[in-house]
């Protein structure tokens, strides 16, 4: 596999340019582990002036980027008389793409109860990630990073006022991805070309109560990360979203910030995957798992699974298979999301012939599927979006032997050209943009081309998805769809656990 890999600033450079990937030239957004301070991340308390807000975050995009990191140095909210609440006072890191149509915990801080009517941010290192073909067939990671953001270039748009009220509630910032960037139409440049970065966001209130039926309201999916410390009945979860990552020669300059710690915590409702209850659960096991923001801002956990319960020298990666080898037991993967001592900047081969699969998402579903929904070393596919955990203490300057590949769930934009019925099933039949990675990655050399049509998922959906589009499902509808999606012997299908407007392509 051809691997470019990207360092762009926009103090430097008036256009992207292109560099060679060697181990050395890296974009170094590297982070700490634990809350790193300030009043964002700490739990807070309640009074008859103040709410506790739980800052979440959630995007809007096409398919088009597999990545887009931010670093959030400050989050503040005017009221309309003039007063300002802060949110975020200290730098915390964030990745986008990954929370596309759901939506991610960032931060907590109780602030005085108003209405407020604007927001301000600032941002320090910020990039996107485009995945695409380079002319000789085979991949390619290109990577357009500022060092910072001009405040000039971020816009934070409030609907309407936002009412600061009660014991807790939600602030969800929504990233227009689309409105954000710019960059060449095929995200692969041959010399100097324009790009550009502005961070365009929703600013929205959510409802903590169960009683919204917005983005989710309370429920979270799918978080992912590494368990940090146990006090009493009480679990902190260092999140994957790029906690403790930096790669080699790190730069300070360029990794100031966190990503968020969760604690969370179980109740008799709770069920476990892989391992028998959270007695089992251990400084250092990566997890995965669902659950509710409560006031406070904790999460009551759901769901919680540990494919992997070794708990020594844990790195957990999730992101998309770039390529599925067929001269050998190894794959190639975007890191998305990184945290552990595995920092190999941007992807990593993984060799899989000692490793354990298994299928995430807690879709409760899949027996009853009109398919075999299957997950092995046998039908992995490139673009399918994975959890992948190794057992080392850093680089080793070859393939890393992982210790379990699990599917996990992933969002796809497309547009609806057929419906029908199976089952108990809606069934969609979906077209995939040319740029979407199925088809992209699909037609690369060196692995062995398992899909008939590359470009079309088959989406099934029954009465436990749910559906957030403004209009009803139709033909020709652009939506956004989220679950986990199979290599259904050359056909991909996807058990629907989500839809949302899409945004066009």
């Amino acid at each position: 596999m051809k691997q470019i890999f990207f360092l762009f600033f926009r103090r430097q450079f008036p256009g992207a340019c292109r560099l060679p990937w060697t181990p050395g030239i890296m974009l170094l957004l590297a982070f700490a582990t634990g809350c790193g301070g300030g009043s964002s991340q700490s739990i807070g308390t309640t009074t008859n002036s103040s709410t506790v807000v739980t800052v979440l975050t959630s995007s809007t995009a096409n398919d088009q980027l597999s990545r887009f990191n931010v670093t959030l140095n400050s989050l503040t909210l005017t009221t309309r008389s003039g007063k300002t609440a802060t949110l975020v006072n200290t730098p915390l890191y964030a990745e986008f793409i990954h929370v596309n149509g759901t939506m991610e915990p960032l931060a907590v801080a109780s602030i005085p109860q108003d209405f407020y009517t604007s927001a301000t941010a600032s941002f320090g290192p910020t990039s996107f990630t485009c995945q695409t073909l380079a002319p000789d067939g085979g991949a390619d990671t290109s990577i357009f990073a500022y060092e910072t953001i001009p405040s000039s270039d971020v816009t934070m748009s409030l609907p309407s006022p936002i009412m600061i009220t009660g014991a807790g509630m939600g602030l969800l910032l929504d990233m227009l991805v689309s409105q954000s960037v710019t960059y060449p139409s095929n995200c692969y440049t041959t010399g100097i070309e324009p790009y550009s970065i502005t961070p365009s966001f929703s600013v929205s209130p959510v409802d903590l109560s169960g009683q919204s039926a917005s983005l989710g309201s309370e429920k979270l999916n799918g978080l992912q990360g590494i368990v940090a410390s146990i006090k009493g009945n009480s679990y902190f979860v260092t999140s994957a979203d790029g906690s403790n990552y930096g790669g080699v020669n790190r730069s300070s300059s360029m990794d100031p910030a966190d990503g968020p710690v969760w604690q969370i915590a179980f109740n008799s409702a709770t069920t476990f995957q892989g391992i028998a209850g959270s007695s089992q659960l251990a400084p250092g096991m990566a997890v995965n798992f669902d659950g509710t923001i409560q006031p406070d801002g904790t999460l009551l956990a759901t769901r919680i699974a540990a494919p992997d319960t070794s708990a020594t020298d844990t790195s957990l990666w999730n992101g998309p298979l770039v390529k599925v080898n067929n001269d050998g037991p190894v794959v190639s993967m975007l890191a998305r999301l990184q945290v552990g001592p595995v920092l190999a900047g941007n992807s990593v081969q993984a060799n899989f012939g000692n490793s354990t699969f298994s299928i995430l998402g807690g879709l409760a579903n899949l027996a009853n599927l009109p398919f075999q929904g299957r997950f092995g070393a046998a039908n992995m596919i490139a673009g399918q979006n994975v959890e992948v955990t190794f057992h080392a203490t850093g680089e080793d300057g070859g393939d890393l032997s992982a210790s379990a590949i699990a599917l996990a769930p992933q969002t796809i934009n497309g547009t609806v050209t057929g419906i029908s019925s199976s089952g108990g099933f809606t069934v969609y039949t979906v077209t995939l943009a040319p740029y979407d990675l199925f088809p992209t990655l699909a037609v690369q050399q060196g692995q062995t081309t398992l899909l008939q049509k590359p470009d079309i998922v088959v989406v099934y959906a029954d009465s436990s998805a749910m559906i957030f589009s403004s209009t009803p499902v139709a033909v020709g509808s652009v939506l956004r769809f989220y679950g986990l999606v199979f290599n259904d012997n050359g056909t991909l299908r996807m058990d629907c656990a989500q839809i949302n407007d899409g945004v066009a392509e």
